[in-house]
């Protein structure tokens, strides 16, 4: 277990074991229990060590099976289900003690011109990062949370929204891969309280500590190059409850405006009686 002191660079830094199987050292959070995106990123880098060097992940598919421990290093098995020309399949299950906590799928793309078009559009009168006091509870990032009264409701469907400036505290150079993973790790933080902002007396639970919560799984689709170590404003909205789960769709624009990603999360939900 890693006392807190790691930078995302050394979380990648994953140690070969040979057979397509690859470890990467855990690392406490302040909630306890391994980070869910933590474990997707490591997960995306052990995928990549086994493709060809011009090849970036495309989307990424994940399960969350069981809580991690950060007090273990995860052991991370790849299956390369296949080799392409123009894409490759991987998928890797992410392993604890002997027992499974993440599968995750990814697709892996060689780069190909084509046009470039996206309807998706970006809120251009967003307070800035730098007018927004910092709330990360995650010591890799920075994080600037948007108000609701600042997030008109008019630019998405679905209800709760709720927005970020995020940005990782290092650089990652221009390695594109690199940083598409940061992203990955990034793009956990907001989904459940999306889902804690949508449903009324939720908020109230979770500010009496009354509540618990859980990623069941997690989906990104990149479309354009990141650069994690600049602000990136990422969004979630809820689009549905039931059975203790939440839906949340969202999308990842840089500070330009240009839609870089598109996350989907759906997040476990509970209330805990009060007590007599």
């Amino acid at each position: 277990m890693n006392n807190g002191a790691m930078n995302l660079r050394q979380l990648l830094d994953l140690n070969a074991r040979g057979n397509d199987v690859y470890v990467g050292e855990g690392r406490e959070y302040s909630w306890g229990g391994l980070y869910g995106g933590h474990i997707v990123a490591q997960a995306l880098r052990a995928a990549a060590l086994t493709v060809d060097d011009d090849m970036v992940p495309h989307s990424i598919r994940a399960y969350f099976i069981r809580r991690g421990d950060h007090q273990q290093p995860v052991q991370y098995e790849v299956d390369r289900i296949r080799d392409g020309k123009s894409f490759t399949t991987r998928r890797v299950v992410a392993k604890q003690g002997g027992s499974a906590i993440l599968n995750l799928e990814s697709s892996f793309q060689r780069h190909e011109n084509s046009a470039d078009v996206t309807t998706v559009e970006f809120q251009q009168d967003l307070p800035r990062p730098e007018t927004i006091e910092e709330s990360s509870d995650i010591t890799l990032l920075e994080r600037r949370m948007i108000g609701p009264d600042a997030l008109a409701s008019q630019h998405r469907d679905g209800s709760g929204r709720v927005g970020a400036w995020m940005r990782l505290k290092e650089s990652l150079g221009e390695d594109e891969l690199l940083n598409r993973c940061a992203l990955a790790y990034i793009s956990d933080h907001l989904p459940t309280e999306c889902v804690i902002e949508a449903i009324p007396g939720f908020q109230q639970a979770a500010d009496e500590d009354r509540w618990f919560g859980a990623s069941l799984d997690h989906t990104v689709w990149f479309h354009r190059p990141v650069r994690a170590h600049e602000w990136h404003f990422y969004e979630m909205t809820r689009h549905t409850f039931v059975g203790a789960r939440g839906l949340t769709f969202g999308y990842v624009f840089d500070a330009a405006g240009a839609h870089v990603a598109t996350v989907a999360q759906e997040v476990l939900l509970r209330v805990t009686p009060k007590a007599n």
